[in-house]
């Protein structure tokens, strides 16, 4: 296999790298690293240009989440609860982190896509699960950019059948360049471009003391019946701050932007660069929200991202609600380009098409027909007229809430086979906090098939169930530690010369042996998880129908 750049030809190192266009200079919007540039960085200015070539993966993942639903569950936060549940988003941060450090060093190691990964080492059965969940939560997923989009467009004036197809358009163009640093320009101008909630939120100038508070105190406020409509709205804030596409895009797009093991470090401080960005921003649109309806009749009543513009340009002016109009509208664009990319990513993966955006349309069309597929059925979709889109924006977020726990256990799984990652499997400390963020992750779960159940429940009965599940989580994680302590002979993982290392060719190695107690554990995982989206389902129908 080789790869032809610039026209000169690249061998493809004996690895299990899918498709050559993966192989080759490293041509980010921010700079080039030449496929043979192996020298050491010496001095910040060298490294400062390395990492201005890196960066792209990590920032887009995340702030490519501050998209359209996020804009609606942060500012249903603020209008409704103010700065009470900003706690929250403290938490995210290492959840945040661990999650996609895992994914980027298996794309930079394997060079294979997360669906390929599940698919070849778990089987059919679990790669079909996976990648149908993926598939049908980002079609979701993208039906509410566009549900921005059209409340965007509303506020300033445009058409909405002109303003959704031209941003259809937009999206789709930018992909089918064929050329990876065009489309990574674009994306990266409109991450810079999300930064405008910061002069926002200084138009309307929250309280400091008041958002301290909320970072550090946690609460679930509301009186009786409240906290089971709270921990939905918490649920919805895990699932749009921490979605199961990001695992999916950015291990394809660490990939597909040819990074190797031994720029690791700089992949790793993009993807800092990328949370700083998105907790700033989530925290900016809580505050800013929960300053622009404190004392008025707005407050506690939040009916959708639209309502929210109306009532900060009733607080600071017209200004400030194009300001957030214009922001609004850039989060749906960014968040559409990553959903569509992940999804056409994973098709491409799973059924061996080739899917790289340094490739023009004929050498990959079923990649870019999967990529404009989705935009153009999104779009038809927020056309129709009586579409609920108000419950598909509120939905989408919980159920990404309740299906990241499936995800993650892939994951981790994943990052435990040595066969895969080699030197750079997970450590014991790695292993034994993801454990405890699926516990956490599943305790939320718990929480909603209780507040489904009993809709009384107290906010002292849903804080004992987070505090059992997460305490039998890391329980879980340190039995499962010592076991494989007790089990295996002493074997400390050598981590020397694994800059170096990359995984085999998947037809070289042997399927990992699932054992009875994983696969009773995983059907079991699976069949709750069914459960708890129908009744998420019935919740959400609930509220929406004001019972």
């Amino acid at each position: 296999m080789t790869s032809v750049i610039n026209d000169k030809t690249i061998p493809a190192p004996r690895s299990a790298v899918l498709d050559d266009a993966h192989v080759g200079d490293i041509r980010g919007a921010l700079g080039t690293i030449k496929h043979d540039d192996t020298g050491e960085r010496h001095g910040l200015s060298a490294k400062l240009r390395t990492l201005l070539a890196i960066v792209g993966p990590g920032l887009i993942v995340m702030v490519g989440d501050n998209d359209a639903g996020a804009f609606a569950t942060y500012g249903q936060t603020g209008q409704n609860y103010g700065t009470q549940l900003l706690w929250t988003l403290l938490l995210l941060i290492p959840v945040l982190y661990v999650n996609q450090e895992m994914v980027l060093r298996l794309g930079a190691v394997t060079g294979v896509g997360h669906a390929r990964l599940i698919l070849e080492r778990f089987g059919k059965f679990w790669g079909a699960f996976s990648v149908i969940d993926l598939f049908l939560l980002n079609a979701l997923t993208l039906v509410t950019e566009f549900i921005g989009i059209t409340m965007a467009a509303d506020y300033l004036g445009l058409p909405k059948a002109a303003s959704v197809i031209l941003a259809a358009a937009v999206i789709i163009a930018s992909a089918f360049t064929g050329s990876f640093r065009r489309f990574e320009r674009i994306a990266v101008a409109l991450c810079a471009a999300s930064l405008l909630l910061v002069p926002l939120y200084f138009m309307i100038h929250p309280k400091a003391s008041q958002m301290a508070h909320g970072f550090v105190v946690p609460a679930i406020p509301g009186g009786s019946g409240e906290p089971a409509t709270v921990m939905l709205l918490i649920i919805a804030i895990v699932g749009t701050t921490v979605a199961p596409w990001q695992l999916f895009f950015q291990q394809s797009y660490v990939i597909d932007k040819r990074i190797t093991p031994r720029f690791m470090r700089y992949e790793k401080a993009d993807l800092w660069i990328g949370i700083a960005i998105v907790i700033i921003g989530a925290a900016a649109m809580m505050g800013l929200v929960a300053a622009a309806f404190a004392g008025t009749k707005g407050f506690g009543n939040f009916d959708d991202t639209a309502g929210l513009i109306a009532g900060i340009e009733a607080k600071a002016g017209k200004a400030a609600g194009v300001l957030f109009a214009i922001t609004l509208l850039d989060a749906s664009i960014i968040g559409a380009f990553a959903v569509s990319l992940s999804t056409a990513y994973a098709i491409g993966d799973v059924f061996g098409m080739n899917h790289s955006l340094h490739r023009g349309v004929k050498g990959a069309k079923g990649f870019y027909a999967v990529y404009a597929g989705l935009v153009a059925t999104a779009a038809a979709i927020v056309l129709v007229p009586g579409s609920p889109l108000g419950l598909l924006t509120q939905g989408v977020q919980t159920l990404a809430g309740v299906l990241l726990p499936s995800a993650s256990v892939f994951l981790l799984l994943l990052c435990n086979d040595k066969q895969v990652l080699g030197p750079w499997v997970n450590g014991p400390k790695t292993n034994a906090f993801t454990a405890a963020v699926v516990g956490v992750l599943v305790s939320l779960s718990i929480i909603l098939t209780a507040s489904v159940l009993f809709p009384d429940i107290s906010a002292g009965a849903i804080l004992d169930i987070m505090a059992g599940c997460g305490i039998a989580g890391v329980l879980a994680a340190c039995y499962a530690v010592t076991r494989r302590r007790t089990t295996t002979e002493e074997d400390p993982i050598d981590r020397t010369g694994r800059d170096d290392w990359r995984m085999p060719p998947l037809e070289t190695l042997t399927r990992p042996a699932m054992s009875t107690g994983l696969k009773i554990g995983m059907g079991a995982l699976r069949t709750y998880l069914l459960i708890a989206v129908i009744l998420v389902v019935i919740k959400i129908a609930r509220v929406a129908l004001g019972n």
